[in-house]
C-alpha cells in the first residue's frame, strides 16, 4: 500500500539564518503558559533547513505562510539608529523607512514565490497587512501574487499585525480570495493586549460573509481553542490546523492529549489539517505527536496528516 501523502500546511521560511534567528530570539510562546516538555527545533528555517526538514519526515508538499511584521520590523530599525541623532532626523528616517514598507512586503511576497518555482514541492501563501497596504492595494497584490507568481493563497495574523479578522478594510483581499478560488490561513489565538483580534470568534462575520472561500484557524484556536467547536458548528468554510497547540498539550492552559482528540472529532477530523510551525517544532515531532493522539482512527489521522490540506487548500 502507498504511503499516505504528508501536507505540511503551516511553515514559515526565511531568507537568512540571521533573520530566523532575530525572530527566535525575540518571540515568546505565552499563551499555553507553562509546560515542562516541549521540544522546539533547533534548525533557521532557511529554504535548505525546510528541504530537508521535509525530506526527514517525508513530507511531500510544505504550505509556506509569508509573514511580514511592519511593527517589529520598524521597532528594530529605528532602535538601531544613532543615539546622537535629532528628534527631527530620528522622524525623518522613521517616515523614510515607513514610506518603502509596502514594497518590503510585496517584495517578500515575490521571493517566496521565486522559490516555490525553483521548489515546486514549497506551495507559498503570500501576505498581506492593512496597516501597510490600503483595502486596494492589498486586493490586487493578492491578485497580482496568484495570477502572476503562483502564489496558492493568503496568510493573515490579525494578533500580530493588529487587526481584527472581520476588520472591513480586509474585505477587498477575501473578495480576491473567492474570485481566484483561493484559500485563506489566518492565526487563530489570543493577542497580548487582550483584544481578542483573532480569537475564533473573531472569525465569524467573516465566515459568514464569505461562504465560498476556505479559511483555516490556524491553531486550533491556540489559547483560545475552547472557542473552535461553536466556529466549526456554526460555518463549514471554517477548516483548522492543529499547528503548535498539538506540542503544547498538558501545558497550564492547553488541552491534553485526550482534549486535542475530542476537539478535532467535535469540529470534524477532516476539517483539519497537520501543520508544524517550523522552524518552530520540528515536522517530524509534530507529525508523531498526531499519530499518538488517542481516539481518531488511522484514517482521520491519515487525513490529517496531508489528504485534509490537498483537497482544504486545493494542491490537486
Amino acid at each position: 500500500m502507498a504511503e499516505p501523502i504528508k501536507v505540511d500546511s503551516h511553515v514559515h521560511m526565511y531568507r537568512t539564518a540571521k533573520e530566523c534567528q532575530d525572530d527566535k530570539d525575540s518571540y515568546e510562546v505565552w499563551e499555553y503558559g507553562a509546560c515542562d516538555d516541549v521540544s522546539m527545533s533547533e534548525l533557521l528555517g532557511t529554504v535548505e533547513d525546510v528541504l530537508g526538514a521535509m525530506q526527514t519526515a517525508g513530507v511531500d508538499k510544505s504550505i509556506v505562510l509569508n509573514l511580514y511584521m511592519a511593527d517589529w520590523t520598524r521597532t528594530k530599525y529605528l532602535s538601531r539608529l544613532p543615539d546622537e541623532l535629532s528628534e527631527k532626523e530620528h522622524a525623518k528616517l522613521a517616515a523614510e523607512f515607513d514610506a518603502q514598507q509596502p514594497e518590503a512586503l510585496m517584495e517578500f511576497n515575490r521571493w517566496g514565490c521565486r522559490v516555490s518555482r525553483d521548489h515546486p514541492e514549497i506551495v507559498s501563501f503570500v501576505c498581506t497587512d492593512v496597516n501597510v497596504l490600503s483595502p486596494e492595494q492589498g486586493a490586487a497584490h493578492v491578485r497580482d501574487m496568484v495570477e502572476n507568481e503562483g502564489a496558492r493563497g493568503v496568510k493573515l495574523h490579525g494578533a500580530v499585525q493588529g487587526y481584527f479578522m472581520d476588520d472591513r478594510r480586509l474585505w477587498p483581499v477575501y473578495e480576491a480570495c473567492r474570485d481566484l478560488g483561493v484559500a485563506v490561513i489566518g492565526h487563530s489565538g489570543p493577542d497580548t493586549a487582550g483584544r481578542g483580534f483573532a480569537e475564533p470568534r473573531a472569525f465569524a462575520e467573516t465566515l459568514k460573509a464569505f461562504p465560498q472561500v476556505n479559511f483555516v484557524l490556524a491553531h486550533l484556536g491556540g489559547g483560545s481553542w475552547c472557542q473552535a467547536r461553536e466556529i466549526a458548528a456554526s460555518f463549514p468554510n471554517a477548516n483548522f490546523d492543529c499547528c503548535e497547540i498539538v506540542e503544547w498539550m498538558n501545558s497550564e492552559f492547553g488541552p491534553s492529549e485526550w482534549e486535542l482528540a475530542q476537539l478535532i472529532s467535535d469540529v470534524g477530523a477532516d476539517r483539519v489539517m497537520m501543520g508544524s510551525d517550523f522552524p518552530w517544532y520540528d515536522m517530524d515531532h509534530t507529525i508523531g505527536r498526531i499519530l499518538e493522539l488517542p481516539m481518531l482512527s488511522d484514517e482521520q489521522k491519515h487525513g490529517i496528516l496531508g489528504a485534509n490540506a490537498v483537497r482544504i487548500l486545493g494542491l490537486e
